[in-house]
């Protein structure tokens, strides 16, 4: 007997089907969003990983600042084994540092601030702040030194913990999807079982058999999740939409880049390979018990 791909199930009147592109639209929205989440802490933990770390500031007290006594420190890191970089950093780079706190007023005020020297580490590189910013506060009283990698280290941690955590919901929302193909198959197995039973007899593989819930399920499944996918961007450009004015220092980016909006198709397209990969593998293991 010749096979072809026409569709001997009626479909159209299986009742069974109708929560499954509902269930995949949701599904694929809470994916994009969790992978879009995951995304953007990635980003920006390598953003925080690649400018800070690496990385010291030494501060010296407004009462303390002057160019001699910056020239003088500047000279005592340079000759610091393992810095490689030491820049002074001008005032107005320094005022524009405290914009996202103080506002855009403090680039035009007298408010004091403090001289900020920064120094870049060579890789690898491990040197004390506290010893450091003792020694060079003999020469210049007051003078202290942050290290970057100090209260960095918690954050990229806390950063990887999220992104962990939206990866492990991203498989229990994959999980929670192939339990719901599951249960739609096999309530359309029940459904057309005296058909399936007729095409067995009429000399029909299991895998065309199989073929058919699968096709079923793949339509289903595009529209879930076309729709999921559609919602997902409409959230996600809001965010974007509402977040545009926002330049807060350390804030990850609340808007993705065109490579990352190409890696968000994995989404719905993942629901579809899904969908259609347990409505097959379903239905071969219920026919492989039938007689």
């Amino acid at each position: 007997m010749k096979i072809g791909h026409r569709t001997d199930l009626p479909f159209e009147r299986d009742q069974s089907t109708r929560f499954l592109p509902w269930i995949v639209a949701l599904m694929v929205f809470l994916g994009a969003l969790m992978f879009a989440g995951a995304l953007v802490v990635s980003e920006t933990i390598n953003r925080w990983d690649s400018t800070l770390t690496g990385r010291m500031t030494v501060q010296v007290p407004v009462d303390a600042a002057s160019d001699e006594a910056t020239a003088t420190l500047t000279a005592m890191l340079d000759a610091t084994l393992g810095v490689t970089n030491v820049r002074a950093v001008p005032e107005a780079e320094a005022r524009s540092l405290l914009v996202p706190w103080l506002g855009e007023e403090i680039l035009e005020s007298d408010l004091p601030v403090p001289a900020l020297i920064d120094i870049e580490l060579s890789a690898g590189a491990r040197i004390a702040a506290d010893q450091l910013g003792a020694r060079l506060s003999e020469s210049v009283p007051g003078t202290t030194v942050d290290d970057h990698r100090a209260w960095l280290a918690a954050l990229i941690n806390l950063g990887r913990a999220v992104e962990l955590l939206a990866f492990v919901i991203l498989a229990l929302i994959a999980s929670a999807a192939i339990v719901a193909v599951i249960f739609t198959t096999r309530s359309g197995l029940a459904v057309h079982a005296a058909i399936v039973e007729l095409l067995h007899q009429m000399g029909a593989h299991d895998t065309y058999i199989a073929g058919q819930f699968q096709r079923q399920a793949k339509m289903l499944a595009i529209r879930g999740g076309i729709a999921g996918a559609a919602a997902a961007a409409i959230v996600l450009l809001a965010f974007a939409w509402v977040g545009r004015g926002i330049d807060a220092a350390f804030l990850p980016p609340v808007t993705l880049s065109i490579a990352e909006w190409a890696a968000l198709l994995i989404v719905p397209i993942g629901a579809v390979a899904i969908a259609m990969l347990t409505a097959r593998i379903t239905v071969l293991r219920a026919l492989a018990r039938m007689p």
